[in-house]
């Protein structure tokens, strides 16, 4: 996605933007046989308003980052097309009284032994919060029931109302559905009979250990400490502990190069482009579940981009350097490394978005370098882009502009309570009940480490992110400029191999299907259960795992995603054993494996370097 640049207004000045500094106490290195790199984008942008911008910077702290004019608007689409339809409303209102009267029967025979649960309404499948049997008896079931009823019925309330767009319809309905979780009776401890059972097993003690645990949070998020049991998570230890050395360094990334752990390799390296939303080593994480070791076990090279964590002097990096400076600059660097030789590329989340573009614009101007592409999780087309959307119209893009305006970047505090939202159930209210309530402290992991270790975004680059591709979906719809000229996704010829997550939040995978019909390439999808990172983080030893995958050639009829599920194989077990055949099948013969870096490298570190570290 790229950002329109907004052009000085001359009636308002211009703020000079801060020069783009080196990280404290880390010294860019250039070897003897590597070019200077080349610094980001630093062209001064305009901020009018200023005193509005800070007003809204304000008000956000308040808001948790949301728009409170998006919502109204959202709230005021909604209310008069209703208000305008008297046979909408008559049918709403019938279905509000049909139910308080079944409600009302179930209630009067709730505690008849003949009264079977669930008899109005029953949860859906991936609705836990009442799927313990203790559930089923009277009074909760009669709770429980009417909580849904009523859930069903503001659903209904809030969707399909003749009128109101579709992005309106859809912040209503979720917006509803966030104040509406948090009075589910599984919240309360009254109404929850899973946490009386425990305070009369315990004698209370639950509510004492649910008390600790709410006041070790709330020291912890005060002071800005890792969650309870993250300690155990140490990078380049326990955690981001493959083996390897950092053969180039940036003003933007750290290039790590794994060591072999096979006598042979593959002769095509493997290059990872992960997103800077995140931490790269979501794909080398512990040893078990580490996508990097098995690669390496795989007899594959691998080299790996860790994006340094920006901060405010780093407010006008561009969404376009991180091309330069990241895939480009890497894929430059591997070439001196193993000369001659494709790389085969995988992209995962945003940074499978910006290696399409990358490869779209090599392909342009016939660079030919790219063996092979793979897409993790990453969306080329944002009009079906999930719940995400809602945070992304232009009132919202405004206000988010103004909150990072004022401190050069996005905190992750703001990207994280946004990513929560999406899945209250699982990430708020869940964890309210079993933590503080039932007193049971969830057991830390490794992925829940990662996750808490989280990384800001530039201000530009960000504000040019959800412009160009999410808001207006310039790199879908053929306006995505790179130095002054189109991209095309058509223009792609090596094969791809796509994967999708079945339950993904972040990337549906309707969403990320939508590539097969922009490239003309052969095409491999695959679609893994699990979700945005845990379908990702899939190790072959890992029970649980099942996936579908079919191939499409580049001149074969397209297929869409429903009729895709119905025709693509079914398969138990991991997925990444498939991509490591797929990959087997598009390399050369195992050869001797290549030198560690190029040059002079004694000045950079081990992996995982430092820029994961700040």
């Amino acid at each position: 996605m790229s950002v329109v640049q907004i052009l000085p207004r001359t009636e308002e000045p211009v703020l000079p933007a801060p020069p783009v500094e080196p990280v404290a106490g880390v010294v860019p290195v250039a070897t003897r046989n590597e070019p200077t790199a080349e610094k980001p984008a630093a062209a001064p942008m305009s901020e009018p308003y200023p005193v509005d911008r800070a007003f809204h910077a304000m008000l956000a702290r308040f808001t948790g980052g949301i728009s409170p004019a998006a919502l109204l608007l959202a709230w005021f689409d909604w209310s008069f097309h209703l208000a305008a339809a008297p046979q909408r409303r008559m049918e709403i209102t019938n279905d509000i009284l049909r139910d308080t009267g079944r409600l009302l029967e179930v209630a009067a025979h709730a505690m008849s032994s003949g009264q079977k649960p669930w008899s109005v309404i029953r949860p859906e499948g991936r609705d836990r919060r009442f799927k313990e049997p203790q559930w089923e008896a009277a009074p909760f079931n009669v709770f429980a029931q009417a909580f849904l009823l009523g859930e069903r019925w503001w659903h209904d309330a809030t969707t399909g109302v003749r009128g109101v767009s579709r992005a309106n319809d859809a912040i209503v309905e979720f917006s509803v559905r966030q104040m509406l979780d948090m009075l589910a009776p599984s919240n309360f401890a009254m109404t929850n009979p899973e946490v009386l059972e425990k305070a009369f097993q315990s004698g209370g003690e639950n509510f004492v250990f649910g008390w600790q645990n709410w006041y070790g949070d709330l020291v912890r998020m005060l002071s800005a400490a890792k969650p309870a049991g993250n300690e155990q998570f140490v990078v380049g230890r326990t955690v981001a502990a493959s083996p390897g050395k950092i053969v180039y360094r940036n003003e933007l990334i750290e290039l790590i190069q794994y060591r072999p752990t096979t006598v042979h390799v593959r002769p095509e390296p493997i290059l990872i482009v992960p997103a800077w939303i995140m931490k790269y080593y979501i794909l080398d994480l512990s040893p078990q579940n580490s996508l990097v070791k098995y690669l390496t076990d795989q007899g594959f090279t691998v080299f790996a981009i860790s994006w340094r964590n920006p901060d405010a002097r780093d407010r006008n990096v561009a969404f376009d350097d991180y091309r330069k400076l990241g895939v480009m600059a890497a894929l430059d660097a591997i070439e001196r490394i193993v000369p001659g030789r494709k790389t085969h590329a995988l992209g995962y989340c945003l940074g499978g978005t910006l290696l399409s573009i990358a490869a779209a614009k090599m392909a342009r101007d016939g660079d030919d370098r790219l063996g092979t592409i793979t897409l993790l999780a990453a969306q080329t087309d944002f009009t079906e882009a999930g719940e995400l959307t809602l945070f992304v119209n232009e009132s919202q893009v405004a206000f988010l502009e103004d909150i990072m305006w004022q401190r050069g970047y996005l905190d992750t505090a703001q990207m994280a309570g946004a990513f929560a939202l999406l899945r209250s159930n699982d990430l708020i209210w869940s964890r309210l009940s079993h933590d503080y309530l039932m007193g049971e402290a969830a057991a830390p992991s490794d992925l829940m480490a990662w996750n808490a270790d989280a990384t800001r975004l530039p201000y530009r680059m960000h504000s040019e992110y959800l412009r160009k591709l999410f808001l207006d979906n310039d790199l879908a719809e053929g306006r995505y400029q790179v130095e002054g000229k189109s991209v095309s996704l058509s223009d792609i010829h090596a094969p791809m191999f796509v994967v999708g997550t079945l339950t993904d939040h972040v990337a549906p995978w309707r969403s990320v299907h939508k590539l097969h019909y922009q490239v003309d390439a052969d095409l491999t999808f695959l679609l893994t259960s699990g979700g945005h990172n845990a379908g990702v983080v899939a190790p072959p030893d890992e029970p649980g795992h099942s996936y579908q995958v079919m191939t499409k050639a580049a001149d074969a009829p397209y297929i869409g995603p429903d009729e895709w599920l119905k025709l693509a194989s079914h398969v138990e077990g991991s997925w990444w054993p498939e991509w490591s055949r797929w990959l087997i099948a598009r390399s050369g013969k195992p050869c001797d494996p290549p030198p560690i870096g190029y040059g002079d490298i004694d000045g950079l570190p081990d992996a995982p370097g430092d820029y994961v570290r700040t």
